[in-house]
């Protein structure tokens, strides 16, 4: 009788069997193609906490019953990052769980109404164009269009644009050319950097009224950090389903360029953004644009954040918070932009 367990045997038995691949290649997507993501998601009030605590993103309304009523909310709602982490994590398994870089997103839009523990979650997202890779020729780029929805009421959620490079099948064949880039000489940084006094709507105004008169910029590093460990690498994606092999398969991603496990992409995001909103007064999320990852974060690796302040406008869905739109970089230990973005959110105001 074989013993399928002796070691030598098992290895025989794995050369001939053939392996149940997960995933897509590129040659699986054609613009306009739509994708019903199953399973969907139930958020929960754990899953929230335990993504918002991981990533220090600590305002009080989304904790605390009394700070969420005077915010408006019937309760703590769900936090806008742990729903973009886990509206992207459901579609890992059909869009991207084959590898590819993650190329970036933006047009990440909020519904206006807040999402409460509980809603069961539906994710479709819609093939918008897809495209080779001159420079990699195993990998083609496709972009979605993901969107969520409340399983019960079909009322969006939210939604968003992104874009990967995904294995192909067969790569394609080129002539070994490399397209000639120009060097942008156009870095010269303003002499004056403006830190605001404070959190408050008014003290971004200030701070750029003032680096406009001296020809400056409203820029300023925040003082947290926030190493990659077990936790933020692994159990974070897992619970949004998030099923990637680059963040639970350190056997595979030995030999990748990485050479590690990386961070979800969305945990690097929210933790700068935790940073970040930890010096100021958020009153409510709109949306990112522009969103890249410019390099891998793998566990050990620290995650810190610099902020720009763009702009501010009085005008805002409430009378108490002002609009102001931010560019966010994480950068890590070595000061590597590893995450940039633009958001645009409400912030209070001081009179209120």
């Amino acid at each position: 009788m074989t013993d399928w367990t002796d070691p030598d045997t098992f290895a025989q038995a794995l050369e001939h069997a053939e392996t149940r691949e997960k995933g897509n290649c590129f040659e699986d997507f054609a613009e306009g193609d739509v994708i019903e993501h199953d399973p969907g998601l139930t958020l929960t009030k754990w899953g929230n906490e335990a993504w918002m605590s991981q990533t220090l993103n600590h305002d009080p309304a989304y904790w605390r019953p009394d700070a969420a009523a005077d915010r408006g909310f019937e309760e703590p709602p769900i936090h806008p990052d742990y729903l973009t982490a886990a509206t992207l994590g459901i579609t890992v398994e059909d869009l991207s769980e084959k590898g590819g870089y993650f190329l970036g997103r933006t047009d990440v839009r909020f519904a206006q109404d807040a999402v409460y523990p509980g809603t069961h979650m539906s994710v479709e997202s819609e093939v918008v164009n897809t495209a080779t890779s001159s420079s990699r020729p195993q990998y083609g780029i496709v972009s979605w269009r993901t969107r969520a929805k409340d399983l019960e009421t079909d009322d969006l959620l939210m939604s968003y644009e992104r874009t990967n490079m995904i294995p192909r099948r067969e790569p394609l064949e080129t002539d070994g050319g490399a397209t000639a880039t120009e060097e942008d000489d156009d870095n010269d940084l303003p002499e004056t950097f403006v830190t605001p006094e404070g959190g408050y709507f008014e003290d971004f105004v200030d701070a750029l009224e003032i680096a406009d008169e001296e020809n400056g910029a409203v820029a300023y590093r925040h003082e947290r950090g926030r190493t990659q460990d077990d936790v933020t690498v692994a159990q974070l994606p897992l619970a949004t389903l998030n099923t990637a092999k680059q963040h639970h398969n350190v056997d595979v991603m030995a030999d990748s360029p990485s050479g590690d496990i990386v961070t979800y992409g969305d945990v690097t995001r929210s933790t700068a953004l935790g940073h970040a909103r930890s010096d100021e007064r958020t009153w409510r999320e709109v949306g990112f644009d522009d969103e890249s990852f410019h390099t891998f974060v793998t566990p050990g690796d620290t995650v810190y954040a610099f902020t720009r302040v763009l702009e501010a406008d009085d005008d805002a869905s409430s009378d108490v918070a002002g609009t102001v739109r931010f560019q966010h970089i994480a950068f890590n230990q070595d000061d590597v932009p590893v995450y940039s973005g633009t958001r645009t959110a409400e912030i209070q105001k001081r009179s209120n």
